[in-house]
């Protein structure tokens, strides 16, 4: 999914993402990224703090985002979560 649709859903659907469901990078936490992964070069300069998100976070984007990965995770976490609870 690409980084646009992931804005515009948080953008779309902030009572969705309460506290301690998504949060801003500060500046140190920024550059971690691009220190380990060529492919974040782009994210050092930008003025940008980068978005992330906690379990729960990530649980409630798939269920908004309509990409067959989204679907496909959303699929694994309520089957992980279900044979979780019965165990």
């Amino acid at each position: 999914v690409e980084t646009k649709h992931i804005n515009q859903a948080l953008k779309n659907n902030p009572g969705k993402f309460p506290s301690g469901y998504v949060f801003e990078l500060d500046e140190s936490e920024k550059y971690e990224p691009v220190k380990n992964f060529d492919r974040f070069n782009l994210l050092k300069d930008s003025a940008v703090m980068p978005t992330a998100f906690t379990e729960k976070g990530l649980y409630m984007l798939a269920t908004i985002l309509k990409s067959p990965q989204a679907v496909i995770t959303t699929i694994a976490i309520i089957d992980t979560f279900t044979m979780t609870r019965q165990l």
